[in-house]
């Protein structure tokens, strides 16, 4: 092997030395300064992105607090009209009601004008059945008519006092 030849070892220390200097001052000049250069680069682009996302995050909550501002305001609406309606329906109801009512009332008056109308004919034609009555009781009994007005007077007198 070469490499371990007594012989050769003072150009391969000399080659080595150039070697290792030549690499340096690369690395030191040239690689170095790139590398440092994409370090900075990307070490402001994150801290840009982390103001962007702060900024971003402010807005969103920003937002947020709108939206959420923006659905109580929405639900507090809606509940005013679903109490305005609810008062309407009642309001409505509550004219149904009586007018209802009215028409009701109306009905049974009108049912008992009917009613006194129906008593009033069944006692006329009660009374005229029963003076009726009496003149074939009195023709049998006094073999005789009485008058038919003097029948009716005297049903008419029978029954204002109930007997």
């Amino acid at each position: 092997m070469p490499q371990f030849d007594t012989s050769t070892f003072a150009s391969q220390i000399f080659w080595l030395v150039v070697t290792f200097v030549t690499l340096y001052l690369v690395m030191w000049r040239v690689v170095a300064p790139r590398i440092a250069e994409v370090l900075e680069s990307r070490r402001r682009r994150i801290e840009m992105n982390l103001e962007k996302a702060e900024t971003l995050k402010k807005d969103a909550a920003s937002a947020r607090a709108a939206y959420e501002k923006a659905l109580t305001g929405a639900h507090n609406e809606a509940r005013a009209i679903v109490a305005e309606a609810g008062a309407r329906i009642a309001e409505a109801a509550a004219l149904q009601e009586a007018e209802a009512g009215k028409r009701l009332t109306q009905r049974i008056a009108e049912s008992e004008a009917g009613i006194a109308r129906a008593l009033e004919a069944a006692m006329t034609d009660v009374r005229q059945a029963a003076a009726e009555a009496a003149a074939l009781a009195a023709a049998r009994l006094l073999d005789e008519a009485p008058d038919a007005a003097e029948a009716q007077r005297a049903v008419a007198a029978v029954l204002k006092t109930g007997g």
